[in-house]
């Protein structure tokens, strides 16, 4: 008990201040997850990401239930969830309850918190690289995933870049030692493949659902398709949606308003779910949207991680992981010039602030929490000249 406890306030401090996207997520999980906690070691931590960049669904959310379900098996799962979910879905319902004509994006804290996920994610970056893109091999596999992802503009291209990797790692790591440590996860086998069977079940029968049904129903179908078929994160699920929803359900105008008011909040992007369902069906649509959109990426992790972690230890997958967690350097890196870096940076003074955030969190041991705080303080103060 203590200890799903311990999963929700950490999952619930991290949904409170993880600005930035997806990426920025992975950030702020290796800061709190790897470095600060030890609930994992950075090979696991990568071999994880590298998985659920393999899956659809909302890659860093995934991450995070598979952390829970490391530390406190399915339950610390869905505890996790619940954390890292719970701040950003209830920002969104009042947004949507108010029907706010506020714009926030422009706001000073918000291009303060930008810079703070810039900060966050160089870390990550900078940490991550110095243990798994070390030496001749394992540095050019990092720049060719740099390049790969920044001049392959497709969503599907991280996953062309890992599996091409993973292939490159079978023949240039034979004289190595396995990679990383182990998951230690505790999930009974037949309850994997139930979910595994769930998720497939559901898949197949929403479509007709979607096409035959109406209101909560149809709307539950409708996110829970985009769950599982939509690979590469938030942004990815915008176009499914977009097409799923306008102009039958709501306006093209609210749509756009509420996907702006997402990325203004923290937590991750998928909630944009939340509002979307709120402003077709009040609360109660709202909450199974949450529910629909997220439980494919939650099936996948509860019966793929499990298997995963004991297929890892064979020495050629685990000369393979090496390959692999040298790529999701360089994916992070290629994801920190663009779009973060790109989106965040626009004058010297950012990149000042940027920079000064970067070494107080890096040099100066400090937390991220106050890094949040201080980067939305500075972005507010600039925002009044």
């Amino acid at each position: 008990m203590n200890r799903w406890i311990e999963i929700f306030i950490v999952s619930l401090k991290l949904g409170l201040t993880s600005f930035g996207g997806p990426v920025a997520h992975l950030g702020y999980f290796y800061e709190e997850y790897v470095k600060r906690r030890k609930w994992v070691d950075e090979k696991a931590y990568a071999d994880l990401v590298a998985l659920c960049q393999f899956l659809p669904g909302p890659a860093s959310s995934q991450v995070g239930m598979g952390i829970g379900l490391v530390r406190g098996g399915v339950v610390g799962a869905i505890v996790s969830f619940i954390g890292f979910t719970l701040p950003s879905s209830i920002l969104l319902i009042l947004f949507a309850v108010l029907a706010t004509e506020f714009d926030l994006t422009e706001a000073g804290f918000i291009h303060g918190l930008k810079l703070v996920a810039v900060a966050i994610v160089a870390d990550a970056v900078f940490g991550m690289g110095t243990k798994l893109a070390v030496g001749p091999k394992r540095l050019s596999l990092m720049l060719f995933a740099l390049a790969g992802v920044l001049l392959l503009a497709h969503p599907l291209a991280q996953v062309g870049v890992l599996l091409f990797a993973a292939v490159l790692g079978l023949f240039l790591f034979k004289d190595e030692p396995k990679s990383g440590g182990g998951l230690d996860i505790r999930v009974p086998k037949w309850l994997s493949i139930s979910a595994l069977i769930l998720f497939s079940v559901l898949l197949v029968v929403t479509p007709f659902l979607a096409a035959n049904a109406t209101g909560n129903l149809q709307l539950t179908s409708i996110m829970y398709s985009a769950g599982a078929l939509v690979f590469g994160g938030g942004h990815v699920v915008l176009p499914f949606l977009q097409q799923s929803l306008v102009p039958d359900f709501l306006t093209g105008d609210s749509f756009l308003a509420g996907y702006a008011a997402a990325q203004a909040v923290p937590g991750p992007l998928f909630t944009f779910a939340t509002y979307l369902g709120t402003v077709v069906n009040g609360l109660t649509g709202g909450i199974l949207a949450t529910l629909a959109i997220f439980l494919p990426g939650f099936l996948l992790v509860l019966g793929v991680l499990p298997f995963w972690d004991r297929v890892r230890g064979n020495k050629q997958v685990g000369r393979m992981l090496i390959g692999v967690n040298a790529a999701v350097v360089g994916i992070l890196l290629a994801a920190l010039y663009d779009p973060i870096f790109t989106s965040s940076v626009k004058t010297g003074v950012d990149f000042l602030i940027a920079f000064g955030l970067f070494c107080l969190l890096r040099f100066y041991k400090q937390s991220p929490l106050r890094i949040v705080i201080l980067g939305a303080v500075i972005g507010s103060i600039m925002g009044w000249f």
